[in-house]
């Protein structure tokens, strides 16, 4: 029988491996990529990355305009509810004025009274002067009959009775004299150096009449500043009291970004560095551009209101962040809206580091009053129409100031 199996070649003294070693040319190869890429992204952080510090713990917040009555009333327009838009100025809601003209009409009717009773002052006074020019003329004519009198008893002509009622006589004119005198000082004190018009009692119910305009005035509740209304709480047919809340106006318009940044990352920021805001309303297709106006007086955690007892055994240090608030480009809030509370992601730029630390500008423009406050010309024509009325003008064109 024959054996098909043929031995092996036998392996050539000193020949190489034929297989090379792949595994530790793959690590090389790893090695060198994992330098390479460190090294692009060293030289990235160095140029560039270095100078951003970003956060996403970041949320809009914005003005909540709390929207009172300054005046007791009655409910009877609403015209505002949550999640309307309001126009600065609009009305949003009125009170019954009922009470108010009560009170309107007689404060025009105490201005009426004050200023009779001023011009009876005046009226007084002339009065009693004319009184002590009478009674000097009576107490002199007075005066001459004693004299000639008492040279008269000497020869018998008069009696003695006679002599003393005329001496009565002229001493009873004497104290109705002394009583007017007094009388016109003491009158003269309420109307010196004034006019009717410029009179304290008819100024005080001037200020009467105009407090009850305002108080008619603020029966209607208006919008103090554009926005979107929230937390309405009032009801038609509601008896409201002074400084209830009734509801809340937000600007929307207005909103900034209350970013909370780590204390490891402040020490290069300063106000007016840019920064870029993305929100997850609308994702990363968005991107508001804004600046830093302001850094917090200290972190949150020192302003709660129950801050941490850190002198413990058992204290562990924890990072602390700090708010910082970022304002955003208004034509960009116009554009895409955002609402208080969304979050939000911030990038800062702090390559520009000479800006001051702390902020300093005005948080906004004084709003001007709608209806509440400076001179209502309605209310002054009703006043001046008042005055002439009763004769105010006319009897105040002079004054005591030369008697």
């Amino acid at each position: 029988m024959s054996d098909d199996s043929t031995p092996a070649a036998p392996k050539a003294a000193g020949a190489p491996p034929q297989t090379p070693n792949k595994r530790r040319r793959g690590l090389k190869i790893l090695a060198a990529v994992a330098i390479i890429a460190g090294a692009v992204y060293g030289g990235y952080w160095f140029l560039d990355a270095r100078y951003y510090e970003s956060t996403d713990d970041a949320y809009v917040d914005g003005d909540l305009v709390e929207i009172t009555s300054e005046v007791p009333g009655t409910v009877i327009v609403l015209s505002a509810d949550d999640t309307q838009g309001v126009r600065r100025g609009q009305t949003l809601l009125e009170l019954d004025p009922a009470d108010a003209k009560v009170a309107m009409s007689n404060a025009e009717a105490r201005l009426a009274g004050a200023v009779r009773e001023v011009r009876t002052l005046f009226a007084t006074a002339e009065q009693l002067r004319a009184q002590i020019a009478d009674r000097e003329i009576a107490l002199k004519r007075a005066q001459e009959d004693y004299h000639r009198r008492t040279s008269l008893l000497e020869d018998g002509a008069v009696s003695s009775e006679e002599l003393s009622h005329t001496q009565d006589s002229v001493a009873q004119i004497q104290a109705d004299l002394t009583e007017a005198r007094e009388q016109l000082k003491a009158t003269t004190v309420r109307i010196d150096r004034t006019t009717v018009e410029t009179h304290p009692e008819v100024l005080a119910a001037e200020a009467a009449v105009r407090d009850a305009a305002l108080a008619l005035r603020r029966t209607r509740i208006y919008a103090p500043v554009a926005g979107e209304v929230a937390r309405r709480s009032v009801q038609i047919g509601e008896r409201v009291a002074p400084g209830t809340p009734l509801m809340a106006v937000v600007p929307l318009a207005d909103v900034w970004i209350d970013a909370n940044f780590k204390e490891v990352q402040l020490e290069d920021m300063r106000v007016g560095q840019p920064v870029e805001v993305t929100s997850d309303v609308y994702g990363h297709r968005v991107k508001y551009h804004g600046k830093l106006v302001g850094l917090a007086a200290g972190s949150g955690n020192a302003f709660a209101l129950l801050p941490a007892q850190n002198a413990s055994g058992n204290w562990i240090k924890i990072v602390q962040r700090v708010p910082v608030r970022v304002l955003l480009d208004p034509r960009q809030l116009q554009a895409h809206p955002l609402r208080v509370g969304l979050s939000t992601t911030v990038t800062v730029d702090i390559h520009d580091t000479s800006g001051p630390s702390i902020g300093s500008q005005v948080r906004s423009e004084p709003i001007p009053a709608q209806s509440s406050l400076g001179v209502d010309p309605e209310v002054e024509a009703r006043i001046a129409r008042i005055l002439a009325a009763n004769g105010a003008v006319a009897a105040g064109a002079g004054t005591l100031a030369a008697r």
